[in-house]
């Protein structure tokens, strides 16, 4: 049985989140999951930044208001999308 290290528990929620990056532009995601440490979010065949590449990520159709821009590292890729992580502003 595999031992589940993550730090933080993830909770499935399908949103949309619009992804910016200088290489790629800006383009429409769906996440698949988010935790307090990140979020999964379903590529489609959309180009995506390589590991350790750090973008930014709005919810999209929140209702009142648009909703903050987040930098996210991305810190895992599969064949159906990417695991980003919350970075400070900092960082």
């Amino acid at each position: 049985m595999s031992k589940n290290l993550r730090k933080h528990i993830r909770t499935k929620l399908q949103a949309d989140v619009k992804v910016s990056h200088p290489n790629i532009g800006e383009a429409r995601f769906r996440t698949g999951d988010i935790s307090d440490g990140g979020a999964y979010i379903f590529a489609d065949d959309k180009a995506l930044p390589e590991l350790g590449e750090v973008v930014s990520v709005q919810v999209q159709g929140m209702g009142a208001g648009e909703a903050p821009i987040v930098k996210m590292k991305v810190v895992r890729r599969d064949k159906d999308g990417v695991g980003l992580e919350f970075i400070d502003e900092g960082d």
